[in-house]
Parts: structure tokens; C-alpha cells; sequence
């Protein structure tokens, strides 16, 4: 499968971009200035280990900041926990994020799917539990799981938890989109940290504080002896002076979360019901960004009309005609929900 990514802005010049899913209100002034008043130091080298970052870090998850990683965006610290953990075996649900099949493979890592069903919404279900045994060295959730945005309650995942454990498998958990669900605190695994060494949760700016040209993400684990590896088969500026000022400003910013998951809930109800409205198969996504199917071409026809979606066709377990876009502001929501009714119009 062909890595492509969302966001390519650059090549679709002229198009409002609905393929990266960041906070609809745009990146905080705050963390603008904070980057302005960094380049006084972009002269020196960053500093290595984020510490001032990371105990900031641990206050705003309420964990200790030596459970605390950072990285040159999320996607960093997917392959440096592959390169220090060397796993042979991974077992990966399909679809979700291209990124932990592209880090593995890096390692010579086999790759084995557990194929999702669209008659259940692509939910997990018990019967992933019978697919982990002691063959798999480590195992990659999303939740919301990306691009399907179908949630996973903390029960089952503590059910998977228990299992790898019992079976001395690795268990990594995307926890990047939990920001725009409305009880991220009923879902996430941080409160168990402490009890499960082989446990490993992933956070990013990037889409919190829509971020994601400055590449700054987090991970979060009890064992230390894998921090210290990851340390280890990492560069040590990895996290530059401009993302360590940014993400310590973005921290502050508890107003502008709000705000912007308010801002989300509201539009993915209106982008929801427009959207079945005319047509769409639209799944119960429940994160920043919606899940659809429609016709095969809708990619190109979008991008004609000014407008740019996320083709899934390249996920394993897709097909052409499933799509995802962002929720963004009500302005352009309704470009998009324009542009998607002129073509049934045409």
C-alpha cells in the first residue's frame, strides 16, 4: 500500500483542506508568539531531553514527567519504539493508521491484520481477544480508531491489556484524536500506567492544538527501560528549541480546548445529518473527523470544486468510494456541503 497522508496542501493549492483533522479554531496566538520569542535562540541547540516540556507535560496529563517521552510528531515516536523494541510478530486491526505497518516494516517486523467488519460499524469485538497469543511481540490500537473515528470503551481495552500481559505482548495505544471525543476521560488508559509495563500511549499537538507544522508529539509509559532505549536509537535534537516554546504555550491554552471541542461536537452533528441528507453512508464516527462511503471518483470531483477530502482506498480493508473528512468551522462546513450539493445537482 502507498503511504499517502492528508493534509498535502501543497499539491492542492486552491483547496480547503478537510483531509488533516486539527482543532477547527486554528493554531492558538499564543503558540504563534511563543515560537516568535524562541527564535532568540535558534542560534543554539535545543535542549536535549525537553525537560522544562515534559514536566509541563505531566501536570496537563497527571502523570510524572519521567513516564513522559517527546518526539518530532507522533509519528517519531512509532518508529523509535519499533527500533527499541525490535518486534518480529505484530498483529495490527484494518483499517487504521498507515503509520504503525510503515514503522514495523522498518524493522523487519511481520504484520499480521485483523480485518474490521463495516456491518459492525468497524468496531472491536471479542473476538480480537482470541486473536492474541504469545505469536505477537506487540499489538497497535487506535481509539478513536483513525480513519473510521469508532471508539473503543476503556472495558474492552482492558481486556486487551490483560491478555497481552498475560502473553508478554507489547500493547501501544493511539490515544492522538481522544481530545475531540466528550469523555476522553472515560477512555483513556493513563490511569493505569503505573500497573502494566508493557504498556505504551501515544499523544500529539498536532491535532489538539492544530499544530501539525511544528511536529511535536508525546508518549506516555511506566517502563523506564524502554524510555532509555528509545533515548537510545534516537538523535538527540530530535525535538527543536521553535516545538519545545510552542508546546509549553499550548499547554496553558485550557479556554481554547474547550472551545474548540464545543465547536466540534456542534459541527459533526450538523456535517452529520447534512451529509446523510444528501445521500452518504455515514458511519457514528466520534472523534473531530467524519467517516463516509460515497462514489468511487468523489476525491477528484471534490478537488475540482475547490475542496479536499481524504480518499481511504489505500487503507487495508478499504476500497475505493470510503472517504474521510475533518470537522472544521460552520463557514467551511457549508463550502464543503455547497460543493457536495452542486455535484448531485450536475
Amino acid at each position: 500500500m502507498k503511504h499517502i497522508h492528508g493534509g498535502n496542501v501543497y499539491q492542492y493549492k486552491n483547496c480547503v483542506d478537510f483531509s488533516a483533522n486539527c482543532n477547527p479554531l486554528g493554531t492558538p496566538e499564543s503558540v504563534k508568539t511563543a515560537i516568535i520569542k524562541s527564535l532568540s535562540h535558534i542560534n543554539d541547540y535545543p535542549q536535549v531531553g525537553c525537560a522544562p516540556l515534559k514536566e509541563a507535560i505531566g501536570q496537563y496529563e497527571g502523570v510524572k514527567a519521567s513516564q513522559v517521552i517527546c518526539g518530532n510528531g507522533a509519528a517519531e515516536l512509532i518508529f523509535s519504539l519499533c527500533r527499541a523494541l525490535k518486534p518480529k510478530n505484530a498483529l495490527l486491526p484494518a483499517p487504521t493508521f498507515a503509520e504503525y505497518e510503515q514503522a514495523l516494516a522498518s524493522v523487519d517486523c511481520s504484520c499480521s491484520h485483523f480485518f474490521l467488519k463495516e456491518e459492525q460499524y468497524f468496531s472491536m469485538d471479542d473476538s480480537f481477544l482470541e486473536k492474541i497469543t504469545k505469536e505477537f511481540d506487540i499489538i497497535f490500537l487506535c481509539n478513536p480508531n483513525n480513519p473510521t473515528g469508532i471508539l473503543t470503551d476503556r472495558e474492552f481495552l482492558m481486556k486487551v491489556l490483560e491478555k497481552c500481559r498475560e502473553h508478554s505482548v507489547f500493547l501501544v495505544v493511539d490515544e492522538c484524536f481522544l481530545d475531540f471525543v466528550k469523555e476522553p476521560e472515560s477512555y483513556t488508559l493513563k490511569y493505569v500506567l503505573k500497573e502494566y509495563q508493557n504498556l505504551f500511549l501515544l499523544k500529539a499537538f498536532t491535532k489538539r492544538y492544530a499544530m501539525a507544522g511544528v511536529r511535536l508529539g508525546y508518549g506516555l509509559t511506566a517502563n523506564e527501560d524502554l524510555l532509555q532505549k528509545m533515548e537510545s536509537v534516537t538523535q538527540p535534537w530530535n525535538v527543536s528549541s521553535l516545538a519545545q516554546a510552542a508546546g509549553i504555550a499550548a499547554l496553558k491554552e485550557t479556554e481554547y480546548v474547550k472551545e474548540g471541542r464545543e465547536t466540534v461536537f456542534k459541527e459533526q452533528e450538523f456535517l452529520k445529518k447534512e451529509m446523510k441528507s444528501l445521500g452518504f453512508t455515514v458511519f457514528p464516527s466520534q472523534a473531530n473527523y467524519i467517516f463516509f462511503k460515497g462514489e468511487r471518483n468523489l476525491f477528484k470531483k471534490c478537488v475540482e470544486k475547490g475542496v479536499l477530502i481524504r480518499d481511504c482506498s489505500n487503507y487495508p480493508g478499504l476500497e475505493a468510494g470510503y472517504f474521510r473528512i475533518a470537522v472544521k468551522n460552520h463557514e467551511d462546513n457549508k463550502i464543503l456541503l455547497r460543493a457536495l450539493k452542486d455535484m448531485e445537482r450536475g
